[in-house]
């Protein structure tokens, strides 16, 4: 049996998930979580198999959530479920240790398939993304700008677009307001972009942020 962790700040999107895994005879859904710290007790305290982590959760992201729980538990595969199309967030969150990544837009089938796949130890990526890859793994001269940036970077890029302040980004981080606005200036250098209005204009466009 398959034992999954379902990591989304959304009960429906939970609730959703449960559904689906309930008609399967191979997976059992063993703990829910709503945010990052919530997901990386449970990932402590339960022998999980899999878990199935939403990349936009309140709080840290996602990005910064899948390398503590690879940090602390490397042999946990996590598979990024995630609103945004591969070519936004796929190969960051494979570099930083997914063991796949799927879009919500996917059937039930390929969800299904895909926790199957990681739980046996090997990748998931989409037949999509796969044709995708030589691309994406281009020059970075031919890359959109916001892929020349850190993780962390571009983490401060998106909250920054969502419209939270310095101080609350570096609440939620856990940094000092220094350090956030020193992300900031790098970001915005890198971009050729001058303040937070150009910045959220940028991600919204992009869609890296609903």
């Amino acid at each position: 049996m398959i034992k999954v962790l379902i990591a989304d700040d959304f009960p429906i999107i939970r609730e959703g998930i449960r559904q689906i895994l309930e008609d399967t005879e191979d997976i059992r859904v063993s703990a829910e979580a709503s945010d990052g710290q919530d997901v990386l007790e449970k990932v402590a305290r339960n022998n999980m198999d899999v878990v199935l982590l939403d990349i936009s959760m309140p709080g840290k992201g996602g990005l910064d959530i899948l390398k503590e729980i690879k940090s602390r538990n490397p042999n946990v595969p996590v598979l990024i479920l995630s609103m945004h199309p591969e070519e936004q967030y796929a190969l960051r969150a494979i570099k930083a240790g997914a063991a796949g990544y799927i879009t919500k837009s996917r059937t039930h089938d390929e969800l299904v398939s895909a926790i199957r796949r990681v739980a046996e130890g090997r990748k998931y990526i989409s037949e999509s993304l796969a044709e995708e890859l030589p691309q994406m793994i281009g020059s970075q001269m031919e890359q959109p700008l916001y892929k020349r940036l850190s993780d962390r970077e571009f983490e401060v890029l998106c909250k920054i677009a969502s419209g939270y302040t310095v101080s609350e980004i570096a609440r939620q981080l856990d940094l000092n307001v220094k350090t956030v606005s020193t992300y900031r200036s790098r970001l915005l250098k890198k971009m050729n972009i001058r303040n937070n209005a150009q910045l959220t204009r940028y991600a919204i466009q992009n869609q890296l942020v609903g």
